[in-house]
């Protein structure tokens, strides 16, 4: 009964972090839209300053109705993630407030608000330099999002890339015509081969150590990076529990994950194993493909 509350508490805990990647990519869309927003703010305080230039008194607003934030802002997927994850940038303006200081002192704004097209196209360029070039690279910003994240460092990639197709798939100034960034574009799918993969992993795990283990008789254990461990029994648990994924892209696709999550050397060292676990798997008839040509490499 303790090892299913483990495993139900587990999978929650998986499925948690892999929505906190959703969470995390509507942060960052509510920060650039708060920071257009903070226009008026900053109009407000420059109008009342002892005295006041008269750019102060008439202010160049472009920012605060920039096409692409105000067709986000009104877009019904981006308010209902705003309003179930509680975000809220205001509750603290000060972040804000700093990366807009950033950036009104920079070239790139002053064209901006020089140029009178107000387009939807052209209103994305500001809005990726104030994502990859002002957001990204405040240390107060990135200290938020870490506190607030736990797997930042690692999500952050995905985070990052979901913002970029968003700006780019914004197409229409009719803000229910435009779609979010998901997770997965087939989340029922992906979902359950996520958790398939978790629960059939954890369950063989000792008969996986064991294939390794004979794989690396000649290596010290302290020497094996415990990330290749993790990834080679994924690997073992994918050739030999989904007949529908070919062989030869579990392996790539693991390969490619130990160059992102591993050591400069767990390519090669990985690689190495398993292919003579496969070889060891095959003479056992352990690999079982549902179509013709999925066990070849």
């Amino acid at each position: 009964m303790t090892e299913k509350k483990d495993l139900t508490a587990a999978k929650k805990a998986l499925m948690k972090s892999i929505d906190d990647v959703y969470e995390m990519y509507m942060w960052m869309l509510s920060l650039l839209v708060e920071i257009t927003e903070y226009t008026s703010i900053d109009a407000t305080e420059r109008a009342n300053k002892h005295l006041p230039t008269a750019e102060d008194k008439n202010p160049n607003l472009k920012l605060q109705l920039n096409k692409f934030a105000v067709t986000l802002k009104e877009n019904p997927e981006y308010i209902a993630a705003v309003k179930k994850y509680r975000i809220n940038w205001m509750a603290d303006p000060e972040f804000v407030k700093a990366i807009f200081n950033t950036l009104k002192v920079t070239q790139e704004y002053a064209d901006y608000l020089a140029d009178p097209v107000n387009e939807l196209e052209e209103s994305k360029t500001i809005i990726k330099y104030i994502f990859r070039k002002i957001i990204l690279k405040s240390h107060n910003i990135i200290q938020a999002f870490e506190d607030k994240f736990i797997n930042w460092s690692v999500d952050k990639e995905v985070m990052q890339g979901m913002v970029a197709k968003t700006i780019k798939n914004f197409v229409s100034e009719d803000p229910f015509s435009n779609k979010l960034t998901p997770i997965s574009q087939d989340w029922d799918e992906d979902g359950k081969f996520v958790e398939d993969l978790f629960v059939y992993t954890l369950k063989y795990d000792k008969d996986y150590q064991a294939l390794i283990a004979e794989r690396t008789k000649n290596w010290e254990s302290e020497r094996i990076a415990l990330m290749d461990t993790i990834l080679m029994k994924m690997a073992i648990c994918e050739l030999m529990n989904f007949p529908s994924i070919p062989v030869k892209v579990t392996i790539n696709e693991y390969l490619d994950l130990s160059k992102d999550y591993s050591t400069p050397k767990s390519n090669s060292f990985i690689n190495g194993i398993l292919d003579k676990i496969m070889g060891d798997l095959k003479r056992t008839n352990s690999i079982k493909k549902a179509g013709r040509g999925l066990i070849e490499e």
